[in-house]
Order: structure tokens, then sequence, then C-alpha cells
């Protein structure tokens, strides 16, 4: 990984911190997204509730971002930091299912099908 850092990008820059955890973090989102795989989905299938799907997108944003501070060496020394720091915002879920009224056009954005029929459902009939 260091050597594509240095391939594209010469020794090291302000561009080049962080930029494989970006591609990779990235990558995994895609890949998930495209192969169907989804933490949400699973966690859905559990619980049959739309929280759990917004704790498991969170924690695939968490898995992403370990295994992308893992592999870029600019990002490795705030590896923990990045994990606990994307964790604690997910205590706030039950709060904030409790104090925010949540808009009827929101959108929870989770697996594919569910964005079709999300987007299908927002499409005006011509």
């Amino acid at each position: 990984m260091d050597d594509l850092i240095i391939n594209i990008f010469g020794v090291d820059s302000q561009l080049s911190r962080g930029f494989i955890f970006g591609l990779v973090h990235v990558s995994i989102m895609l890949l998930g997204y495209y192969s169907g795989f989804s933490i949400n989905r699973l966690l859905k299938i559990i619980s049959n509730g739309y929280v759990a799907g917004i704790i498991g997108a969170g924690i695939a944003h968490v898995l992403a971002d370990l295994i992308a501070a893992l592999l870029d060496s600019t990002m490795r020394p705030a590896t923990l930091g990045i994990v606990f720091g994307g964790l604690l915002p997910l205590l706030l879920v039950p709060v904030l299912e409790r104090v925010v009224v949540k808009s009827k056009h929101h959108v929870v954005i989770g697996d594919h099908e569910d964005v079709e029929k999300d987007l299908k459902s927002h499409h005006h009939k011509h």
C-alpha cells in the first residue's frame, strides 16, 4: 500500500495522508452495496426494525474505518481513536429515537433493494 502512495504522490505530501484510508473505506462500502452484503440487512432480519438498520450501517462504517486505518500507514496511529470515535455516536441512537421527530421525506440508506424501493416511491408518476 505504501508503494502505491509513493508511485502516485511521491514520498509524502498532504494529499497522500489518508489517501489509502479514503480509498479503502469507500471501496468497502461499494463492495457491500454492489454485493448485497450488509450488516444492517442482517440486523434487520434478526430484529425486524429500522433502528437495527441504522446501527448496522454505523457498525459497517466503523469496520470499514478499522480496516482502512490499519491498511493506511499514515492513519494507523489513529486507528483506536477512529474506532472509538465512530462507535460513540451510536450510543446516541436510543436518545435520538425518543427526541427527534423524523421527517416523512427522510430516507434511510440501507440495502440496494430498499434504496430502489425508496427511489421508486419518490418518483412522480407522469
